[in-house]
Formats: structure tokens, sequence, C-alpha cells
């Protein structure tokens, strides 16, 4: 059966010509599903009997269900979406410090294939990915979320599971229903694309000219070490992912991210925040310093830790000194799974 979540307007009004209903319909039904959070409310939009009729018999609202979550003593939130295609994936609201705000993540894929060794969304492999659909359900689950705790969903981050690279053609689908003023109101500039680096897929989201933002997960400064925590780095090198970086600086005039997770005696060392330093030379970007969530064993065997506070701290400042903008970022939900993949991982076991 159809779902509302699968059609943008024009795909919708066609939709509702061949029902032999008005196409004039569309609009108003994808707005007022979108401000709702996934659902449409006959005390609040006036549609055909014939329309209501088709819901339900020809035409759900979606595809998906909270099957957990789990709430963070600091209010994050974190859903698990079963698919009806099949599969499951993790989607995070965040309070924001603004009491009448928050912060989603969603996912790209079921799993991912990318192998990063200290990330738990990775040690089960990539299953599929996902329809844009089933993104746009989970941007729709975390708003009806955030209503319920009397906030407006304002950002989206694709920083959950899988690689937003490599199902661009989704991702892209999906920001554009988010994002436009006819569906999710969110804005272009509220959404955040996220990679590990995978340049060929950089530079299409440079030239797709969405007026995004982009955030490169770079974790380490050489590439000796990069490979050992991110395998791809051995088709795409540390100078060719921050090359494309440049470009998309460059054509967006957006900043973007340098994503780089602390990992004790591992890429916390004042050598490689001075090579970061001296490597993000001339580009306007900013570094989100993330202290690593424990998620037991990476695929190598190797248990990872979160390096003490004064570590942290000298790597901070080595980067600020060099004028490097950076911050680091507050660790959110270590009692809610909160890490990617902990809660379907978690799930998968019971």
């Amino acid at each position: 059966m159809l779902a509302l979540s699968d059609f943008d307007p024009d795909s919708l009004s066609q939709q509702l010509a061949a029902w032999g209903i008005p196409r004039t319909h569309a609009g108003r039904m994808l707005r007022a599903f979108y401000r709702s959070g996934g659902e449409l409310d006959p005390n609040e939009i006036v549609l055909p009997k014939s329309m209501w009729a088709r819901i339900g018999s020809d035409l759900k609202l979606r595809r998906s269900h909270i099957d957990r979550s789990t709430l963070a003593a600091d209010g994050t939130q974190k859903l698990l979406v079963a698919l009806e295609s099949g599969g499951a994936v993790e989607a995070v609201l965040m309070p924001a410090h603004w009491t009448d705000r928050a912060a989603g993540c969603v996912s790209s894929q079921i799993g991912c294939a990318m192998g990063c060794d200290f990330c738990a969304s990775t040690r089960g492999g990539l299953e599929r990915s996902l329809e844009a659909g089933e993104i746009v359900e989970q941007f729709l689950h975390l708003r009806r979320a955030a209503l319920a705790m009397n906030r407006q969903l304002r950002t989206i981050v694709f920083m959950g599971m899988g690689e937003p690279m490599h199902n661009l053609e989704n991702v892209l689908a999906a920001v554009k229903r988010i994002a436009s003023p006819e569906l999710g109101e969110l804005g272009w500039r509220q959404v955040t694309i996220s990679t590990v680096g995978i340049v060929p897929g950089m530079d299409k989201l440079t030239q797709a000219d969405l007026n995004v933002n982009l955030a490169v997960s770079l974790h380490a400064s050489d590439d000796a070490t990069r490979s050992r925590l991110v395998p791809v780095n051995k088709r795409y090198p540390v100078a060719e992912i921050l090359a494309a970086t440049r470009r998309f600086a460059e054509r967006s005039g957006r900043i973007p991210t340098i994503e780089y997770t602390l990992l004790e005696g591992v890429n916390d060392s004042d050598a490689q925040a001075t090579l970061l330093a001296s490597l993000l030379a001339g580009l306007r970007a900013h570094v989100n310093l993330i202290p690593y969530n424990p998620t037991g064993p990476g695929l190598s065997g190797v248990q990872y830790h979160r390096p003490p506070a004064e570590r942290i701290k000298k790597f901070l400042s080595i980067l600020r000194e060099e004028k490097v903008v950076t911050h680091v970022r507050e660790t959110r939900g270590d009692d809610a799974n909160a890490a990617c993949g902990q809660l379907r991982e978690r799930a998968l076991a019971e």
C-alpha cells in the first residue's frame, strides 16, 4: 500500500487525479501531514469523503512505527524506528538549551558498511539503504516527539546509522521534502549531511547546490592512524577528503564542520592536534571535538576509551592557539544508548 510519506506535491497531485479527487488537495494534505509530525486530523483539515475513504484502503500515512525508545537523564530521546519493509533504524531527539527547541539526528541506511572501528553501527555490517520516505518518516517521528515535549524540531543532522554519500539520491530527495517551505518547512540551512569522506559523493553534494551544511568525520590527522580507525581512508586519504571539503566550502559559502572523535592514546596527542591545525590552514571550518562514548570492542577487538578531561582540554587549546575555531561537543545520552548503533544492536541481541 502507498504511504503519504512517499509523496511530494507533484506526485501526490497525480495520484489524486488518478483517483478522481481534485489535485488541489495535495499541497494542503502534505503541509498538514508534515506540520503535525505525520498525522492527518479530520478536525484540522477538510478533505472530501472520497479522500478519507482512500486513507486506510489505498493510502496509509506511514510505513514505520516507533518500536522502542530510551530517555536519558539529560532529556535525550533515542528512538528505534521499525520499518514495514524490514529492519529498524535509530533516530535521536536532543533538547536544546533553549527550552522551546530541539535537534534531531536521522539515519540513511540500516547498518553501515564503512567499518569504522569505534562505531557500533558498523558491527553488523550493512543491511540496506533507506528509501526517501523512510528517511522522511524518521523526521516526522522526531517532530512529533518534540511537539510532545512542547518543543520545535529546529535542526536535523544525517549522523545516524549509515553513510549518507552511499545513499545520496534518497538522502537528497528526503532533504528536499524535509527542508522545503512547501512541506517540512525546516529550512535548508538547518540540515547537515555527514560523511566519513566519500569524495565522489561530497562533490555530488557540492554540485547539488542545496545550501545545506556538510560535516566530515575525520577522526585522525594522518593517514596511518585514520586508516586503522576508518578503513575507507585507504581509498580516499586525508588530503583528498580535505580538498573536497574545500571545494564544498568555496562553492556553497557554507562553513564545513570537521568531526573528530577523541580516543585515548590513539588520536588525542599534541602532534595530532598540531597536524590537524596545519591541514586546516586557510579553510574556514569548525572543528567539533567529540569525547568518545564507549560502545564496546571495535571490529579489530580494540577497546577504546574516552581521554581524560585534561587531555581533551589540551587538544582543544592547541587548535585554538592556531586560530582554528573549535568546540568540544557536550556528551549527550550516555545512559540511553545514544551512541550510533547501540540501541539497534541491543534490540537485535534480545
